[in-house]
């Protein structure tokens, strides 16, 4: 405590709170005797060397919020038991600061002052998603800076249709055991447990095995006395959808069945046998084709009787188209063309040469001689 010459102040409390939820702020003077409360004065700092503003005052008889905070504070504590408490409802990010209670007494000029240095977080979420089959977790904190224990705390449900809300769970400190436990009823039996710390004011609770028939609004109140916080979490629930995991297993080729693995093998030994065989027969009738050609070329030449020793070029022409359109190699036919073309530039040196080209051992003389002799 520091005491000055009008007024008694007690060094300042902190209280942390969210976006959207309630905080009671206490202010009670433990000053004994039979003093009778005369003004009580609310006011609001946002940091130094800022102008307070009021919040709210009391004096006779009558509360009168101020400004801003018109429809979000009201008194509550006992005025006649020195309680000049304040209860402040959706906190908001402005509302960061300190906030300072003033209480004065009748006949008396010395003031009770106390400050609180409010922390404000950012808002938590009101709306859940949560699979089928898995749990959460609502939270439900009445935050205060008096140690007020809770009386009471009751979870409803309502499915946000035209139906009557259903009781999830209800704590009653006053009917537990030493150590008591939450009750719970109908299709939330052995579902949901409280996981709050109660001595702290604080009723949250666990849902396990969440339905589809879950979905809906949770309202949680709880209870201080003759105060009461309420809370709506909105519960959306998700319907699990097939999720295929990558394991090392599925990254593995694929096993082939026993009828696969003989058809594979037979196929690759039948290649391998028959590679062979399909070589041999290529090659044979390539050297069929190679020397039907040959020959077919050399009767081409030596088919039919000669008018005279030297075969006429256009014979020989003929002969080359024909061995041509047979299909006769490229190599015997380039060879015939240029025998064509010596002879018709050197007829008589040309002519014993085409002739041991084309295997006549004979002269043309013996030739002649021969065939005289056959007539005769």
């Amino acid at each position: 405590y520091s005491l000055g010459l009008n007024d008694l102040t007690i060094s300042a409390m902190e209280l942390t709170v969210h976006v959207g939820d309630s905080a009671l702020l206490g202010c009670v003077s433990q000053s004994t005797g039979e003093k009778h409360v005369t003004k009580v004065d609310w006011l609001f700092s946002s940091g130094e060397h800022v102008k307070d503003e009021y919040v709210l005052y009391y004096y006779s008889n009558i509360s009168v919020p101020l400004g801003r905070f018109q429809n979000r504070v009201r008194l509550v504590g006992d005025i006649l038991h020195h309680d000049g408490s304040l209860l402040l409802q959706n906190v908001e990010e402005t509302d960061q600061g300190n906030f300072t209670c003033e209480i004065r007494f009748q006949m008396e000029s010395l003031v009770f002052k106390k400050v609180i240095v409010l922390h404000v977080l950012p808002e938590e979420p009101k709306e859940l998603m949560v699979h089928v089959g898995d749990s959460t977790q609502m939270g439900c904190v009445f935050h205060s800076t008096e140690e007020k224990h809770m009386s009471r705390v009751d979870w409803m449900f309502s499915s946000g249709e035209p139906a009557k809300e259903e009781i999830v769970l209800r704590y009653q400190p006053k009917l537990r055991a030493s150590m008591g436990r939450p009750q719970n009823w109908g299709r939330f039996l052995n579902r949901v447990n409280l996981v709050g710390d109660t001595s702290r004011n604080d009723g949250s609770m666990m849902l396990h095995g969440v339905k589809e028939s879950d979905g809906g609004n949770y309202t949680c109140s709880i209870y201080l006395g003759n105060l009461t916080f309420r809370k709506t979490t909105v519960l959306q629930v998700i319907l699990k959808e097939s999720r295929t995991l990558v394991t090392p297993g599925v990254l593995r080729p694929e096993i082939l069945g026993g009828n696969q693995l003989v058809i594979i093998v037979g196929i690759v030994c039948a290649t391998i046998l028959l590679l062979p065989v399909l070589i041999l027969i290529v090659k044979r009738a390539f050297g069929n084709k190679r020397s039907s050609g040959m020959n077919t070329s050399v009767s081409l030449v030596l088919a039919g009787p000669y008018p005279s020793v030297y075969p006429t070029i256009d014979e020989l022409f003929l002969q080359n188209d024909e061995i041509e359109s047979r299909g006769v190699p490229l190599l015997i036919h380039l060879q015939l063309n240029s025998l064509v073309a010596q002879l018709v530039k050197n007829p008589p040196a040309m002519r014993e040469t085409w002739v041991r080209s084309l295997g006549w051992e004979d002269t043309p003389e013996k030739g002649k001689a021969t065939h005289s002799s056959i007539l005769a």
